[in-house]
C-alpha cells in the first residue's frame, strides 16, 4: 500500500468524522448540546461543556484535514519521477511534415 492510499484512507476518516460533527451541532443552539443541558441552564458538564466540545472538535478535526491532505501532496510530488517530455529529448528522432504523406482532399463541387 503506498503512501498515497494511507493518506487518503486517513482523509476519508477524517472528512467523515468532521461531517458527522458538523452534523450534531444546531446553530440555533440545539442539537446535542441542549439535550444534555436542557435549555438556559448551565452545569458543570451540560450544555456550556458540550458546546465547547463540539467546537473544539470541530476546529481540531478540519485541521487535521488540511494538514493530511498538505501532507499527500507532497509525498505525491515526491513519488513522481524526474520525466522530461519526448518534445525536449534530443536523441529523439524528428517527425518530418511532409506533403506527399497527405492524402489529397476531395473536391465538392462535383
Amino acid at each position: 500500500m503506498s503512501t498515497f492510499s494511507i493518506f487518503l484512507v486517513l482523509i476519508v476518516i477524517v472528512a467523515f468524522l468532521l461531517i458527522v460533527v458538523i452534523m450534531v451541532q444546531n446553530p440555533k443552539g440545539g442539537g446535542l448540546s441542549s439535550s444534555f443541558g436542557g435549555g438556559g441552564s448551565q452545569q458543570v458538564g451540560g450544555v456550556k461543556q458540550t458546546s465547547d466540545f463540539l467546537d473544539k472538535s470541530t476546529w481540531a478535526l478540519a485541521t487535521l484535514l488540511l494538514v493530511l491532505i498538505l501532507l499527500s501532496n507532497v509525498t505525491v510530488i515526491s513519488n513522481r519521477s524526474n520525466q522530461d517530455s519526448k518534445l525536449l529529448d534530443e536523441n529523439a528522432t524528428p517527425v518530418e511534415n511532409t506533403e506527399s504523406n497527405i492524402p489529397p482532399m476531395p473536391e465538392s463541387g462535383e
